[in-house]
């Protein structure tokens, strides 16, 4: 017998779209029927709509040889054309596709015509250069649009492109730079962040330092002006740009050309090179951009907050919304710079309607309070999102009434770097939300919740989520690592992808994330997920964000202990003891006995990447008493060691 992940927390909210959104929605309920009459003929319809195919495709899916799929594999065609040229010809190049929001206040409008001439002359850059079709090309750039600009341009020559997150270090960048054996870095000067210009070229000198390198060259976009460094092998972006043709002819590529790779965090410390093709991936980013945002191209300004490094920010800020003829909202900086406004300010100044964040960040403005986001004309939100971590259904219900003015839907999506688009979501207009819920898988997407054993856990119960069917935006491999890429992701149950969630099914059969499987606790035979912990302590008035890690215990197994930062106004209501007492008390009675947190810290800030999700394996360490493990990818190394200090 199998053991299932318990789960304690109930949650009875429900919030039906109101009958004039469901009216007006883009996606309405036959998706689903579709979908499930014929999900390959459906994906074959959705490629067909959303896309522009110089080749049309015959064959839809070949799974002949899993885990190696094949989407659309004899149909051709260019997905920088997708983004860019035939939004032009269609009439629509004067649209605004960017609105550019530098973090020290410079801001630019770019149009659909604007942008394409700019990737057409990048693209006569790249050739120049030597870069040919299936050539990897390191990107290592700011959130300016110069980032959209190259790998769209890289795209549209059929090479391959490699974004490295601008705050990687220099090591970091090597890594991958060699992993990938990239001919070409594209960088800047520096960027803009929280106030000051942080370096961003030393880095690329640094990681380029020994001379075997596969690197031919270095563009360079002046951005912050400060001086740099210059080798043999430099050239200024603009100079380049300059130099060459605004002519350029899209190719068709195949399908499965391969699009980008994406480095993440691999179990034993070495990136895994994600790798994503063409045909298949630009299908789902469109469906679901689309579909899951209620997107209406023509009047909506959409805003995803996630940087081009991250997964989300290459389907949801590049490919996705650019394939949908989008506006959309580019931002520099950070939340809180120069003042914890900053986001509402850019949301009433371009009246965005669409918002896309992380959970993390919500957290963040509930504990700075309310009266600041009150303070900006929010009105023009008609729709939430939120990605990257389970949100806790009192984030989802602050979101929903302080930011959305107890309208806007909330639509909390699951997916990974590795699935390249949204799996599992609410489709506003035709789910009834519960918060905290991810929901429903998308239409064409087959989820399965399963016990260790492989078998189906009914509604009511918690286990592991795997996907069953492949899908089109799947990853097709680790980068040069075929065994690894089997091993990961498909040895446990053959055929069905489990990249490590734990989920449960409620009642009526609808996804709730329990987060990874590594940080599902062992108490006294039950198996505790800390997400739910998490959400009972941010249920509390008291708190703002909380991190639940299990800490070995002689007598239970594993304990629970939690991290909690508590809300800005509530910091002097009570001493750090009390406060414990309180919310190990509020545990208690919300989820039982057995979830009451053995210590409670308070602490100001919790370790987090750069993309918002907590590191739980350094807070692991702190509550066992070991030495702290790598902080190389947090967002502030200094976070670990204030909390240990704080802590003796």
């Amino acid at each position: 017998m199998s053991v299932q992940i318990d789960h304690l927390l109930t949650e009875s909210r429900r919030f039906a779209p109101t009958p004039e959104f469901a009216a007006a929605a883009t996606a309405q309920p036959q998706l689903y029927t579709d979908a499930a009459a014929d999900r390959l003929g459906f994906w074959a319809d959705q490629a067909r709509e959303l896309l522009h195919w110089h080749k049309p495709f015959t064959k839809t899916l070949d799974w002949s040889n899993p885990p190696f799929a094949k989407w659309f594999e004899d149909g051709q065609l260019n997905v920088a054309y997708n983004c860019l040229d035939r939004h032009v010809l269609a009439g629509n190049g004067d649209r605004v596709a960017l609105y550019w929001e530098g973090e020290p206040g410079d801001s630019r409008a770019i149009t659909y015509s604007e942008l394409t001439a700019e990737v057409k002359r990048a693209a006569n850059v790249l050739t120049k250069l030597g870069v040919e079709a299936g050539d990897r090309v390191a990107i290592y750039l700011p959130m300016i649009p110069e980032a959209v600009i190259s790998m769209l341009a890289v795209a549209r020559i059929g090479a391959v492109h490699s974004v490295i997150f601008g705050g990687f270090s220099a090591e970091s960048l090597r890594s991958r730079i060699d992993d990938a054996n990239a001919a070409l870095v594209i960088t800047a000067d520096g960027g803009y962040r929280k106030g000051k210009v942080s370096a961003l070229k030393p880095a690329v000198d640094a990681a380029l330092a020994s001379n075997d390198s596969s690197v031919t060259n270095v563009l360079v976009v002046k951005r912050t002006g400060q001086d740099v460094e210059w080798n043999d092998r430099d050239l200024w972006w603009h100079d380049e740009l300059a130099s060459v043709d605004a002519e350029h002819e899209a190719q068709p590529f195949p399908a499965e050309n391969p699009l980008f790779i994406l480095y993440t965090s691999g179990t034993t410390g070495k990136p895994k090179g994600i790798l994503h093709t063409s045909g298949g991936y630009l299908t789902q980013s469109a469906f679901t951009h689309k579909s899951v945002f209620d997107l209406k191209p023509e009047t909506d300004v959409y805003w995803c907050t996630a940087d081009v490094g991250w997964i989300t920010g290459h389907s949801y800020v590049v490919y996705g919304p650019l394939a949908n003829g989008a506006t959309q909202v580019l931002f520099e900086g950070t939340p809180d710079s120069p003042h914890p406004g900053r986001w509402w300010e850019v949301i009433e100044k371009y009246k965005v309607s669409i918002l896309y964040t992380a959970p993390t960040a919500i957290r963040t403005f509930m504990k700075l309070g309310r009266q600041i986001p009150q303070e900006f004309d929010l009105t023009s939100l008609r729709l939430l999102g939120s990605v990257g971590e389970p949100i806790n259904p009192e984030a989802w219900m602050w979101y929903r009434e302080v930011i959305g003015g107890n309208v806007a839907p909330v639509v909390d999506t699951w997916w990974q770097t590795e699935t390249g688009a949204i799996m599992v979501s609410a489709l506003p207009g035709v789910t009834v939300t519960k918060p905290g819920s991810a929901q429903v898988a998308i239409p064409g997407i087959n989820i399965e919740i399963l016990d260790d054993d492989g078998n189906a856990v009914g509604n009511g119960d918690g286990g592991l989520l795997v996907v069953s069917e492949p899908w089109p935006s799947m990853l097709r491999g680790i980068w040069g690592d075929p065994e690894r890429f089997k091993e990961t992701y498909w040895d446990k149950f053959g055929d069905k992808y489990f990249a490590g969630d734990g989920a449960r099914l409620d009642e009526d059969g609808d996804i709730w994330l329990l987060g990874r499987v590594d940080d599902v606790m062992n108490v006294s035979g039950h198996r505790l997920s800390t997400a739910e912990i998490e959400s009972s302590l941010v249920a509390h008035p008291l708190t703002a964000e909380a991190a639940v890690v299990g800490a070995a215990d002689e007598t239970t197994g594993q304990a629970v202990v939690a991290f909690v930062i508590i809300k800005a106004s509530q910091e002097d209501v009570a001493s750090h003891e009390d406060v414990s007492a309180i919310l190990r008390a509020h545990v208690a009675q919300q989820i039982g006995a057995i979830a009451r947190p053995r210590q409670i810290f308070i602490v100001n800030e919790l370790p987090k990447t750069r993309s918002g999700k907590i590191m739980r394996r350094l807070l692991r360490d702190v509550a066992e008493g070991r030495e702290i493990g790598d902080t190389t990818t947090l967002a502030d190394t200094s976070v670990m060691q204030i909390i240990t200090d704080k802590l003796k």
